[in-house]
This record gives C-alpha cells, sequence and structure tokens, in this order.
C-alpha cells in the first residue's frame, strides 16, 4: 500500500503542543512591581520597561521611575496635585493643570528633563478630573476635563506648539475622566463620564482640525488606562463604572474586548503599543500596583514528524 510520502513526498507533520496565539489578542497581564506610594489619579507615560508616574490622589508631589522591575522615587513636582494631563516619555514629560485640593484647580504646566520639574508656560483653561494629553513636549493635545470657570466639562482642546498654547475645535460630545492615545495631530479621545447618561463609550479621532466620531468601545467606563502612540493601534484598560478589569484593542477601525486585568480598578496607564503596557496604581482602594501587559510577537512552534 502507498503511503503519504510515497504520494506527496513527505510525511505527516504535527505540533508537539498547541499554537500560541499571535499578537495582540494572545496578550496577558502579569504582576509588575509595586509602587512605593499607593495612590490614583496619577499622570503617567513612558514604555514598559522606562515609565514615570507623577502626583496623585491626596494631592501628592510624589514622582517615581520604572525600570521594568521596580519603581525609584525621585524629585517631586513642583506643584503637588492629582488629575492632570501627561504627555511624554521616562526622560521628557509635561504634568497638565490639576487639582489642588480644597476646591482648588490649576492651569500649571510643569516639564520633566529626567531629572527635574520645571513650570512652563500655562494653559489658558485650568481643569481636572483626569483631562488627557497626547504626543510629546515639544507638540501636546489636551482635551477633557472639568472646568470651574467655565462651570462645566471641558468640551474645549488646547494644542502646545513647544512654546504656547492654542485652543482648537471642540469635542463633539463633552466629557471627563476618559483615555486617549496618538499624537497633537492625530489622536483618539476614549470614553469619559458625562453630566448625563453618565459613563458613554463615545470615540472621536482627531486629524488636527477637528474630532469625528468613530466605533464605540464595547464597556462604557471612565477613569481608564491606556497606551500612548500611534492613534493607529492601541490598548484600553480597567476603569470604573464600577471598577472593572476590561482590556480592549484598537485596530483602527474596531474595539476586540482581550484578557482581563487579574484586578478591577480605575487606573493610569504607560505604554508605547498595544504589545506592550503599565497599569499603574488605581481605586478603590488607593493601589499601589502595577500589571504589566504583553502580547507575543512570533507564533514558534515545535514540528514533528512521523
Amino acid at each position: 500500500m502507498a503511503t503519504l510520502k510515497d504520494i506527496k513526498g513527505d510525511q505527516i507533520r504535527y505540533l508537539d503542543q498547541d499554537p500560541v496565539v499571535q499578537g495582540v489578542a494572545g496578550g496577558s497581564w502579569a504582576s509588575g512591581g509595586n509602587l512605593n506610594t499607593a495612590k490614583s489619579a496619577s499622570g503617567s507615560t513612558g514604555s514598559q520597561t522606562a515609565a514615570i508616574t507623577f502626583g496623585g490622589d491626596n494631592s501628592t508631589a510624589n514622582t517615581e521611575l520604572y525600570n521594568g522591575t521596580s519603581w525609584t522615587e525621585v524629585n517631586n513636582l513642583s506643584t503637588a496635585r492629582s488629575s492632570m494631563g501627561a504627555a511624554g516619555s521616562q526622560t521628557a514629560s509635561l504634568a497638565v493643570a490639576g487639582y489642588l485640593g480644597g476646591g482648588v484647580v490649576t492651569n500649571v504646566v510643569e516639564s520633566w528633563d529626567g531629572t527635574n520639574w520645571t513650570s512652563g508656560t500655562s494653559i489658558n483653561t485650568a481643569r481636572y478630573i483626569n483631562e488627557f494629553s497626547v504626543g510629546n513636549p515639544a507638540a501636546a493635545l489636551v482635551f477633557q476635563g472639568y472646568s470651574p470657570s467655565l462651570g462645566a466639562i471641558a468640551t474645549n482642546v488646547e494644542q502646545w506648539n513647544g512654546s504656547s498654547w492654542t485652543e482648537v475645535a471642540e469635542f463633539n460630545t463633552s466629557r471627563r475622566v476618559g483615555g486617549g492615545f496618538g499624537t497633537s495631530t492625530d489622536a483618539l479621545a476614549i470614553t469619559g463620564l458625562t453630566p448625563a447618561p453618565g459613563a458613554v463609550a463615545n470615540v472621536e479621532s482627531w486629524n488636527g482640525s477637528s474630532w469625528t466620531e468613530v466605533a464605540d468601545v464595547n464597556n462604557a467606563r471612565y477613569a481608564l488606562g491606556s497606551t500612548s502612540t500611534p492613534s493607529s493601534t492601541g490598548l484600553i484598560f480597567g476603569g470604573t463604572d464600577g471598577a472593572t478589569n476590561f482590556t480592549e484593542s484598537w485596530d483602527g477601525t474596531s474595539w476586540t474586548e482581550l484578557n482581563d486585568m487579574a484586578t478591577a480598578r480605575s487606573t493610569t496607564g504607560a505604554g508605547t503599543s498595544s504589545g506592550a503596557a503599565l497599569a499603574i496604581g488605581g481605586y478603590p482602594p488607593f493601589s499601589n500596583l502595577t500589571e504589566e501587559w504583553t502580547a507575543p510577537d512570533v507564533v514558534i512552534n515545535t514540528l514533528t514528524t512521523s
């Protein structure tokens, strides 16, 4: 009788283990090093192996750096605050506006040079409650937040060109405490909290001149973590409308649910892609937890011939 090798010229091959799911769909969360100071509503930027987090609830000025294993306390912010915008990297970041406590909101902006914080040009509209910033210290975009001077959730958006802040086109849906990723000319504003109906699933895309509504996330929420760039691919995680551990990825067109975080919480996030991210601190209660998201890049299977 003819064998398969006689007919096809090759033997049957099989895998000696199940294949690994490739890319972001195969990603998962694992425990990282704990913060030295438990907190929520801090600003965070950088990558999974080189991150910075600063400020936070209780109006702290605390700043910590992450090396992929542990957090180290470094020089504090000049102005202690929480619920600020954040943009940049571990060696060059902006801390934008925020809440000083006692009902006081600031428009103060500070820049980080890898060693020290320095006061810079203030934004035009003081705001807080996790208004979001994207981009880098030379070109950032600030959106979302609550502004007492406006007496409302801020719809106004400000763009930074390295020397001054300019008001640009407003949102379609005013909100606060959302997430976002991208650059100052190509960004997403993701979910948030509105006066009614509350947490929303809305997502808007910024092209440098206007906002356009795109596909909603699967789970409405606010106070979530998100990666930084680019706008065509990214990750959101955690948040609250009731604390959640949901994780979703964006592929430029739609959102896909992925493996959940180990601990449900509101959180801030850092990371440069949907393949590597950090979930940092959170609430409730004030948390010092760090979780690391990693997605495999390549499928490696061992073939056995019989």
